[in-house]
């Protein structure tokens, strides 16, 4: 019995179709970026050509830069992803415990001619 070997139909349109790993490539790349991370520590980084972007939690380093490419229209040379994870803390005046949602950020390092225009 091959079961995993088996491509699966659809009944309604009659085609095969097989499983991929990868992301579609047809992904909407405006919902990859969710906003730019408008801080004093982004601030600073943008005078060296670093862009900070909240992205969404399934965002990838390639999917950043080719979401950056598509809707600023710059090409990015590194991008760097950092995951902070939620944390559960006391609250200080009632004791009780809060969460606190955790993010997602992308660091667009960009080259010295090129800049963008967030705020």
């Amino acid at each position: 019995m091959a079961l995993f070997s088996q491509k699966k139909t659809d009944a309604k349109k009659g085609k095969t179709t097989a499983s991929s790993k990868g992301a579609s490539v047809s992904a909407d790349l405006s919902r990859i970026l969710v906003a730019p991370r408008i801080t004093e520590k982004a601030m600073r980084g943008s005078e060296k050509n670093v862009y900070a972007f909240e992205v969404a939690r399934s965002a990838t380093k390639y999917q950043v830069r080719d979401a950056v490419k598509a809707l600023y229209g710059v090409t990015p040379v590194k991008v760097n992803i950092v995951n902070k994870a939620p944390r559960q803390f006391k609250h200080a005046n009632t004791r009780r415990t809060r969460t606190e949602h955790g993010i997602k950020k992308a660091y667009v390092y960009l080259k010295k001619g090129d800049s963008l225009s967030i705020i």
